[in-house]
């Protein structure tokens, strides 16, 4: 995925998109401040349904947990929510907090939204009860319980699994298949080449359990070859061994969470002018069609030497490559994707996917290769006739789609990656749309999940949705309108 200019960013970062609403009015109890107050309000309606918003306010103790409970009163079913773990069982809707806003001191409020199906008088809900109290009437002295903690599962015991390509199946070392299902998190290949830091946003404990709280079990995370190898146009305090440390632990904490580490290289070397191109700069300043012999291979053998003993993280080649866009035949494209060397259209040596390949079983490491296709990774129609040798025979293909790609619809995918997928693992490593919402990832996600397939959300990054998708306004894992998407459809999801 391109990125939007670093002052696009910097001028959308923290912001919130607010909504008004329309009050349902709620009858209270006269008398007596009550333990807690719940306003009850739906902020639009349809003929089938409708979004509704409940804000929460503690008059008691503090409390370091909370869950809401009310029942529908006209048939309504609740759909997806933010802000709040949503459930519906029966006729009784719950809400409980999010890891990031459990805590409600004695006065403070909190406010959740929901979206739900239903048609007719859509009734009011008449009783809320918050921690087992109902709210809304007359205070009971006792202060409100703490209920039993409703985090979902974990999704890993601090050891994520071991994977490898066995048939067209990830599996791990019992041999159970397994699924790599989770979110990108962009920074790590551009801030330190402009200068700005290493990450975009924090890499903290709390920031990395963000992300295992939405069910991911897996983080990709792009870099950038001349911040890791240090060239010495990076600034110091960004490159080299510094860099290096810094993508260590964040594969730690990734790791401490029960996630598993995606290393992929997203910007590197070498002056591409041509069609498509992103930046005419030299150095691994934006999306270059294909990796360079100059530097690529040098890369891979570093990045698999750091991390060789440690088959838990899975390395994927390069982003996107585009050849397509540079050789006059499509065959020309595959020859360059597979072999590299001289590429017409492109004005630097190429390192071929063989090179890359070759680089990292050089040094020992048995680790899970991915390997996008040609067209930024959305082609993969000749992947199974050009894919490289692997002595490891431990290779996964790669796929990106976007809402404006030219692989995005089912016939496409029926035609083009099933075939792929009947013989090798496929992992959709960067899917998402532009529209601010989420109805095409869900196609997609549905397409992936009958057939037992990955994918990875892009990205999990503050930017504004009109300058590329992102999955959170802010990095305790609150969603965007897009994110919520992907959030609730992986905490349905088994383990």
């Amino acid at each position: 995925m391109r990125h939007p200019p670093r002052s696009v960013l910097l001028a959308v970062a923290g912001a919130v998109a607010l909504l008004g609403s329309v009050s349902v009015p709620v009858v209270t109890a006269s008398g007596a401040t009550p333990a807690c107050t719940v306003e009850y309000s739906v902020t639009s309606q349809w003929e089938s349904g409708f979004q509704g918003a409940v804000t929460i306010t503690n008059n008691t103790a503090a409390v370091s947990s909370w869950s809401l409970t009310f029942d529908f009163a006209g048939g309504q079913k609740l759909g997806q929510g933010w802000n709040a773990r949503w459930s519906q069982s029966g006729t009784t809707v719950t809400a409980a907090n999010e890891s990031y806003n459990g805590a409600l001191a004695t006065g403070a409020s909190v406010s959740a939204g929901f979206l739900a199906s239903g048609t007719g008088s859509n009734a009011v809900p008449t009783s809320f009860k918050l921690n087992g109290t109902t709210c809304n009437v007359d205070a009971d002295p006792s202060p409100m319980p703490t209920p039993t903690p409703t985090d979902p599962p974990d999704t890993g015991d601090g050891v994520p699994p071991t994977l490898r390509a066995a048939g067209n199946k990830l599996v791990d070392a019992d041999g159970t298949t397994r699924r790599l299902l989770g979110v990108n998190r962009s920074g790590g290949e551009f801030m330190c080449v402009q200068g700005y830091g290493i990450w975009d946003g924090p890499v903290d404990d709390a920031s990395v359990k963000a992300i295992a709280d939405w069910n991911a079990n897996t983080v990709r995370i792009p870099l950038n070859e001349e911040c890791w190898l240090g060239l010495s146009h990076i600034k110091p305090e960004y490159a080299g061994s510094n860099y290096i440390d810094a993508v260590k632990d964040l594969v730690a904490k990734v790791k401490a969470n029960g996630m598993t580490p995606m290393l992929e290289l997203h910007w590197s070397h070498g002056q591409y002018t041509g069609n498509s191109a992103g930046c005419s700069d030299v150095h691994a300043s934006c999306q270059k069609p294909m990796p360079n012999m100059q530097y690529t291979p040098s890369f891979w053998t570093s990045v698999a030497n750091t991390f060789k003993d440690d088959p838990t993280v899975v390395l994927d080649l390069f982003n996107e490559p585009y050849p397509d866009r540079a050789t006059p035949t499509t065959t020309q494209a595959w020859q360059c994707w597979r072999d590299g060397g001289t590429c017409p259209g492109i004005g630097y040596e190429v390192a071929g996917m063989q090179d890359l390949v070759d680089a990292v079983r050089a040094t020992g490491a048995g680790n899970l290769i991915l390997v996008g296709g040609i067209a930024y990774s959305n082609d993969l129609s000749q992947w199974l006739t050009y894919r490289p040798d692997d002595p490891k025979n431990n290779l996964a293909a790669a796929w990106h789609v976007y809402n404006f790609n030219t692989c995005a619809n089912e016939s496409c995918w029926n035609s083009q990656l099933a075939p792929v997928a009947a013989q090798v693992p496929l992992v959709a490593g960067e899917i998402g749309e532009n529209t601010c919402g989420h109805s095409f990832v869900d196609q997609v996600m549905k397409w992936f999940d009958d057939r037992g397939l990955s994918y990875l959300g892009w990205t999990w990054n503050t930017w504004s949705c009109t300058s590329g998708p992102a999955l959170i306004s802010r990095y305790d894992g609150t969603p965007t309108a897009y994110g919520i998407g992907l959030r609730d459809h992986l905490r349905s999801l088994d383990g």
